[in-house]
């Protein structure tokens, strides 16, 4: 199993380029499942959770070809509308195959998810949605069965806002008879990156940007010609790295228009940020000052940057307090920040941190694809030297992280 070793206190220094966005490539990939037509896309990241989603959309008879960041997808010989355990165990993110399966071809059989251990994120409103256009579903052993002649168009109103729940009905809608109106949307913008392919693919929605979707389903669609969007939790956790090690780095290929919680904070933490259309110029020269905040949806704080922050927080000159809203798990990384010499006491969704003057090395384990990230940046920040155990999680949502902070200046470095 690979680690990372990384010897702290080196400043960072160079141009880092964005990978295209994880959150928004997986659901864009499954949307390949909706038409018979190519679906080329390019920006498409190299992650390990983009191959596990390749595997399990091939093993339904979708053609995929691959050269660098562009994928060709060919829906027209589809066989096998099953989305099987042994896939589907590894990445949550395999429940997106059931709305499109279900809305283009009448049936789906897609096992319960599992994933990253930050919290229960149930899929009862995936269920609940696709009942309300119409599908009979069943759970057996630990596997969803949907059915439909055809999905009919409904009002559906979510308990809860959930960002996949969104994507699968919204996908699952296009191809529905009549109108659908999915209220309480998630308004992320990786949801906005995939209305927007849909519609290029010819479905006709209204209200994208906004948490309230209008879908006015079409007969079929085509194939479309896409650009996967940058990553802005990539391109926020290297902000992070430079705002806890100081440097002056430039990050490419961004979009600063989707960022502005994370750039918000960061300018309270010190970090000195110069903003073009595409490409964020971070310089610092100082030690952290604290930011307290709570996560939200979108256009909230992320929690996908909840642990990224904290680790700043760790070396900050004062105390600060975390509070985390979405998922129910996501303090797993404190443990081991705690474990760098860092001081962090936790009460139920909270966190508080009083800022110490320097971290020391020591070996810590990843625990998820978020906490992974903070653990780097803890341990670009320390001194001495830090072996990070179990990155695969790391390896799920970034994209070489390694090659692009050793291009920087950071000494890390990938070990068997």
């Amino acid at each position: 199993m690979d680690k990372l070793l990384i010897q702290g206190g080196n400043r960072l220094h160079g141009d880092i380029n964005i990978s295209g966005a994880k959150n928004a490539a997986l659901p864009i990939l499954c949307a390949g499942l909706l038409t018979a037509g190519d679906l080329e896309l390019t920006n498409v990241p190299h992650l390990h959770d983009v191959a596990t989603m390749l595997k399990l959309l091939k093993e339904t008879g979708l053609q995929v070809k691959q050269d660098g960041d562009a994928v060709t997808l060919n829906g027209a010989a589809i066989s096998k509308l099953e989305a099987p355990y042994e896939l589907v165990k590894t990445m949550r993110a395999s429940i997106l195959v059931l709305g499109p399966l279900l809305a283009r071809f009448g049936e789906a059989k897609v096992s319960l998810p599992g994933g990253c251990a930050i919290g229960s994120r149930p899929v009862d409103q995936h269920i609940k949605g696709l009942q309300a256009l119409g599908a009979e579903i069943t759970i057996d052993a630990g596997y969803i069965y949907a059915k439909c002649k055809k999905l009919k168009g409904a009002r559906i109103v979510t308990d809860m806002i959930t960002v996949t729940g969104t994507e699968n009905l919204l996908m699952a809608a296009t191809l529905a008879e009549g109108e659908t109106v999915l209220e309480n949307a998630a308004r992320e913008p990786e949801v906005t990156d995939l209305a927007n392919l849909l519609v290029a693919m010819g479905a006709k929605i209204e209200g994208i940007g906004t948490d309230r979707l209008v879908i006015q389903g079409v007969e079929s669609l085509h194939g479309a010609k896409h650009a996967v969007i940058s990553d802005r939790i990539e391109a926020a956790t290297f902000l992070c790295a430079v705002a806890a090690t100081g440097g002056d780095i430039t990050i490419r290929n961004t979009r600063v228009d989707i960022m502005d919680a994370a750039l918000d904070k960061l300018r309270e933490v010190g970090l000195k940020m110069t903003v073009g259309d595409n490409w964020i110029r971070a310089q610092m020269d100082q030690r952290p000052e604290p930011v307290t905040f709570r996560t939200t949806e979108y256009p909230g704080f992320p929690t996908d940057m909840q642990a990224q922050f904290m680790a700043v927080n760790t070396i900050a000159s004062g105390p600060s307090r975390v509070t985390e809203t979405i998922f129910e798990n996501r303090f797993m990384h404190v443990q081991e920040m705690n474990r760098l010499g860092a001081s962090i006491e936790t009460d139920g969704n909270t966190a508080f941190i009083k800022g110490v003057t320097q971290l020391v090395g020591a070996p810590v384990m990843a625990t998820d694809l978020r906490a992974s990230a903070s653990l780097v940046i803890a341990a670009l920040a320390a001194r001495g030297e830090t072996l990070i155990d179990r990155i695969y999680h790391l390896d799920r949502g970034y994209d070489q992280m390694e090659v692009k902070l050793s291009a920087v200046g950071a000494n890390i470095k990938r070990i068997k």
